[in-house]
Parts: structure tokens; C-alpha cells; sequence
């Protein structure tokens, strides 16, 4: 049994390091960067990896495009800005001796750490992710953001937590927060989906009520009052761009 691990990567000089120390024990690692501008290149060249280019449509299509250079039967694909415990080879090898012919897929809980520390409510934990598959039967949906693996056969659960870095400062978040509701208001013009002031108005109240209140977000102290409000205005920008591409007559909204 071998494994592939796949990384997407761009200007993540910061956390690539502890990305690549965490899965060094691969049989192949394919890095896909998109043309990074900082010291990225530099600090994966002393690793053994195989390092391809590609202009950056979407996060699907960089890791779709990258499959035909992985040689193993098994993916495992990790983000720049994660990590995996020290037990993580062990794990693995073992849930791939074990799968049947039926099972194509693992999905693994992911700790996201915000500010510098694990935040497990306000619906952040376990954060299931489809990581590990059967190369052959997997593909990431044609979806511009969030998009997951979809595979044919039989899905499990693996117990081997993600260490997710994806939120070292909140000016980070904020630049993150213009491209990501871009692309969710792209899917929903593509979509035909009808405009509702109610959703707009409405949306971003109940989502903070429910992932503070009731998804006890309130119980990581500030930093589950960040979140709720954070996701709340996200939801609100998503149909506020909305709107503003149904008032100028846009097919997309604008970068």
C-alpha cells in the first residue's frame, strides 16, 4: 500500500514547514502551487516533493488537475495551513489495509484553531473532512469554494484529527472574506436563484443566535462571539453582492 499526499499551496511561507515535517513519511508528495510570490518555493526545495505549477482557477480544479501526477492508489490531501498528529502514518496505513473494495473515501474531524488556540463549538468541531480516498474513484465537485471529494463507493469515519491553522490573525480572515463571498454569490448567480431581502436582512441574526446560542459558541469566550459575528457577516456580504449584481445587471460579481 502507498500514499500520495497532495498540497495546495500559495504565499504560505508561515505554515507550509510544519505541513510538510507532519507528512514527510508519504511515499510522494505532489505540491500544486499557484505561482507563490514569497519564500514558499524556497522552503519545500530541500523536501523530496514533486513541485508543479498552475494558474489558480479554484481550489477544485488545482487539486483535480494535480491527480494525473499522483502514482499511489491512495490520496491524502492536506491544505498549506494544516497539519496531522505524529501518529498520523501509523493511522493511515492501517485504515487503507482495511478498507474493502466497497469503502473509497475516509473523512476526518478538523480542529481549527483560531487565534492561536482549538475553538470545538459554535458547529467548528468535528468539522468532517473528505481527505483520504481511493484515487481511482475520487474527484473534488466543480464548485468554486468549499468544494469536497466525491467518490461512488462507501464512506467511513477515521479517528485522526486535522490540525487546522487557517485563522493566525484576523486581518488575514478579512482578506480572505472578499474572495470567498465572491465565489458563494457566483453560485448563486449561475444558479438562478431567486433575490430575498428577508434572507439578507434575517440570515446573518439567526446565524449568530444559532452558532453562539444554541451551537454554544458562547462558551469559547471572545472567540466565539468572533466567530458567530464573523460568520454572520460573511452570510450578509454573500446577498448583499447579490444584490448588487442583480441592481448593475453583472453575470459575476466583481473582483
Amino acid at each position: 500500500m502507498s500514499i500520495t499526499v497532495l498540497i495546495p499551496t500559495f504565499n504560505c511561507e508561515q505554515t507550509i514547514l510544519k505541513t510538510l515535517n507532519s507528512v514527510k513519511w508519504a511515499d510522494q508528495i505532489v505540491v500544486v502551487d499557484s505561482f507563490s510570490t514569497d519564500n514558499t518555493l524556497k522552503l519545500i526545495k530541500p523536501y523530496k516533493v514533486n513541485l508543479y505549477q498552475k494558474e489558480y482557477i479554484n481550489s477544485a480544479d488545482q487539486k483535480n488537475w494535480a491527480l494525473k501526477y499522483c502514482h499511489s492508489d491512495w490520496i491524502f490531501q492536506i491544505d498549506s495551513d494544516e497539519e496531522v498528529d505524529s501518529n498520523s502514518r501509523k493511522i493511515i496505513l492501517e485504515a487503507i489495509r482495511n478498507a474493502n473494495d466497497e469503502l473509497h473515501c475516509y473523512m476526518l474531524p478538523r480542529k481549527n484553531h483560531i487565534l492561536g488556540r482549538w475553538v470545538k463549538n459554535g458547529g467548528l468541531y468535528p468539522d468532517w473532512q473528505y481527505r483520504l480516498f481511493k484515487r481511482k474513484y475520487g474527484r473534488w465537485e466543480s464548485k468554486d469554494v468549499h468544494a469536497h471529494v466525491i467518490v461512488s463507493g462507501r464512506i467511513e469515519k477515521l479517528d485522526l484529527n486535522i490540525i487546522h491553522n487557517g485563522m493566525p490573525n484576523i486581518s488575514k480572515q478579512l482578506s480572505n472574506i472578499n474572495r470567498y463571498t465572491r465565489y458563494e454569490t457566483d453560485i448563486l448567480i449561475r444558479n438562478n436563484i431567486k433575490f430575498s431581502y428577508l434572507k439578507m436582512i434575517l440570515g446573518p441574526i439567526y446565524i449568530f443566535i444559532k452558532r453562539y446560542i444554541f451551537l454554544y459558541g458562547f462558551l469559547d469566550g471572545w472567540r466565539g462571539f468572533f466567530l458567530a459575528t464573523y460568520t454572520a457577516i460573511y452570510y450578509f456580504f454573500i446577498h448583499a453582492k447579490f444584490l448588487e449584481a442583480k441592481v448593475l445587471g453583472l453575470k459575476t460579481s466583481p473582483k
